[in-house]
């Protein structure tokens, strides 16, 4: 079972600056913008992106998901997308959730409309302690 440690108040905090921002530059003292991009994933025409403090287990390998590419460098665009194995969420359809990583033990936890009003049966996993 996964199990992120980082209280609620600060995931909805993060979840609300990142659709916000998505991928942005602030200012900085030297004339030159930093940018920092939201976690997203790419799965059968569907984005997701990472929800923290949710308690879930890593089911079967159900294909591969693609982590758009973010030029928060500003290097020009030379980022390109990566892929990733997508693996289900014991209890939820992937439509709505996956776990995303290299092994199913290095995983994060992803679901439709991050930043806005989670599914249900995302927001019933979601430790409140």
């Amino acid at each position: 079972m996964t199990d992120r440690g980082i209280p609620v108040r600060i995931l909805l905090a993060v979840a609300a600056t990142a659709a916000m921002a998505g991928c942005g530059s602030s200012g900085s003292d030297d004339g030159e913008g930093a940018a920092s991009c939201a976690y997203r994933v790419e799965y059968e025409g569907r984005t997701y992106g990472d929800v923290a403090n949710v308690k879930f287990q890593v089911g079967e390998k159900v294909g591969s998901a693609t982590i758009p590419a973010c030029d928060d460098t500003n290097d020009g665009g030379k980022e390109s997308a990566t892929a990733s194995t997508a693996y289900a969420v014991k209890g939820l359809d992937p439509d709505i959730a996956l776990a995303v990583g290299d092994t199913p033990d290095d995983v994060t936890f992803v679901a439709v409309n991050p930043g806005k009003t989670l599914p249900p049966e995302v927001e019933k996993l979601i430790d409140q302690g």
